[in-house]
């Protein structure tokens, strides 16, 4: 590798978007009966993809390979899984498993040699049960979530490098993310943070749009300023305090040597 090429380009600011999350489906008594554990009621698959999907694709993302920037996913299961800590090393970047409960995995994304970055981490909530606008859990009859069809809950989020290795920038720019479509063509993934989503959610494989991106930015955005206040609130209060307790000391002082 050239001495420049581990040189990082100042100033620089490139992001890679992302999709991760989980699809679940109900198991078929026939499958249920298959299974070395019969008590299991769902079968799943936990992934990292691409934010865009691939035309008439049936999974949620996924038309980009990752593995030009990305090198290891290890996903942390439950304990009660057989080898909870599974490593996938090439895309796709998923595992799939069956199971009957909710709860929560640990997605570690490993970058590649060149870009010199350190490994970082998501957690997602596995959703087997079916999406309520207030977004607290309802378990139907099994059969009656069988019925409903899959149950998709997917993250949108967007992985930023900043000043990044050159080595690095030259695959990221030979690689650019397809872009997402501007409009509604599908359902569209449910978020908790719009309710109103629930509906236009139903009818098949949702799929992220560009307006979806825009709106999660706009949240991320009021997330920060939301932050922010809190951090100056605090800050104030914090000051507001010592001036107090300075205040209170020096009275105790008085008192002291009046005594």
């Amino acid at each position: 590798m050239a001495s420049n090429d581990r040189v990082r380009v100042r100033g620089v600011e490139i992001h890679r978007p992302i999709i991760y999350g989980n699809t679940a489906w109900v198991l078929t008594p026939k499958e249920r009966e298959a299974l070395p554990s019969p008590d299991h009621t769902h079968r799943w698959t936990v992934a990292v993809r691409s934010a865009a999907s691939a035309p008439d694709s049936d999974i949620v993302g996924g038309a980009d390979d990752l593995s030009y920037f990305i090198k290891r996913v290890t996903f942390k299961l439950h304990d009660t899984y057989p080898n909870p800590n599974r490593n996938v090393d090439k895309p796709p970047f998923e595992v799939s498993e069956t199971g009957w409960g909710e709860f929560e995995i640990s997605i570690r994304i490993t970058f590649v040699q060149e870009s010199g970055e350190k490994a970082i981490t998501f957690y997602h909530h596995l959703k087997l049960h079916p999406w309520t606008a207030s977004g607290e859990p309802e378990i139907p009859p099994l059969e009656a979530a069988a019925k409903m069809g899959p149950v998709h809950s997917w993250q949108y989020d967007e992985i930023v490098f900043h000043d990044p290795y050159q080595a690095f920038l030259n695959i990221l720019t030979a690689h650019p993310p397809t872009p997402l479509p501007k409009t509604k063509r599908r359902p569209i993934p449910f978020h908790t943070a719009n309710p109103g989503s629930l509906e236009a959610s139903k009818g098949g494989t949702p799929e992220f749009t560009q307006e979806m991106e825009k709106e999660e930015a706009e949240r991320l955005d009021t997330a920060k300023q939301k932050l922010a206040q809190e951090h100056s609130r605090l800050v104030d209060t914090i000051v507001k305090k010592e001036k107090e307790l300075d205040a209170l000391k020096k009275e105790l002082d008085k008192a002291l040597q009046a005594s």
